[in-house]
């Protein structure tokens, strides 16, 4: 079977497997969660490497990861089994590469993908805990830099980043929190950024405990970190220009998403 496997083809059951389970959002968050415990400040250190298909320890337990584990690899299995369980590609590679295209397949920018992560083999190679790597969504702006700026992101980069929110939804048994950012959850766009600028958010603690907020029009809600872009002026500013110009969201969304992908990582090639 291995010699009837190729680029394209894998491309197009990602996107078909997108368009019929709806599963976009939470493979973006399988890549960010793989990719984003990279840190080069007191912590140091973490890669992609797709440590979290393993569940016994490390980052498969991690509470910032709860789902996908189990939600998001499960829906990916079919593609898993058939070009990374073959060695066509590895595990890390195919979920950067598997975000990209669901976010294209949403409506979002053409992303780029390097191949070449090489994937961990049981879960010691793990980074030691999420705290300080992935962001807590009850948190403020001294958090988001505190979390970003060792990874190399500066404002405009954790702005875009926070882009995209515009897909996906919160669900309580997971994250704590609980609804979607936007009326149309799949659809990739600038939508989170006028929903910040343009709608009227009232507190709540969710059933878990957890603060966030809700729009009583539309239901929609942000997270206390959603809403430290707004009052942080270096970040409004990235806010108000991404509201304004989708293109300008796209453009910077992909500088800021694909070196998310590529932290850690050595000598990536172009091609699969």
């Amino acid at each position: 079977m291995a010699d009837t496997l190729n680029y394209d083809t894998l491309v197009k059951e990602i996107e078909d497997l997108v368009k019929e389970k709806n599963c976009g959002p939470i493979l973006i968050r399988l890549s960010w969660h793989d990719a984003g415990v990279f840190s080069s400040g007191a912590l140091s250190g973490g890669c992609p490497n797709a440590a979290m298909r393993f569940t016994d320890a490390g980052e498969g337990t991690f509470g910032a990861n709860a789902g996908l584990p189990t939600v998001a690899l499960t829906l990916l299995k079919p593609v898993t089994e058939k070009y990374a369980e073959t060695g066509f590609i590895s595990h890390a590679d195919l979920w950067a590469l598997s975000a990209n295209v669901a976010t294209k397949v949403m409506g979002g920018p053409d992303v780029p993908t390097r191949f070449g992560r090489p994937d961990a083999k049981e879960s010691s190679e793990s980074v030691e805990s999420q705290v300080g790597r992935l962001p807590d969504g009850d948190k403020g702006v001294v958090h988001l830099r505190d979390i970003f700026h060792p990874k190399g992101f500066d404002d405009k980069d954790i702005v875009a980043l926070s882009g995209a929110h515009t897909v996906g939804k919160c669900h309580a048994e997971r994250s704590g929190f609980e609804g979607a950012w936007t009326e149309d959850h799949l659809k990739f766009d600038n939508t989170y950024f006028t929903h910040l600028l343009s709608k009227k958010y009232e507190a709540e603690t969710t059933a878990n405990g957890n603060p966030q907020l809700r729009c009583p029009v539309s239901g929609t809600m942000m997270l206390t970190t959603d809403m430290a872009l707004l009052e942080d002026e270096a970040f409004k500013v990235h806010v108000e220009r991404y509201a304004a110009d989708q293109d300008a969201f796209f453009s910077d969304y992909v500088k800021a998403w694909v070196k998310l992908q590529e932290n850690g990582c050595k000598d990536l090639r172009e091609k699969l």
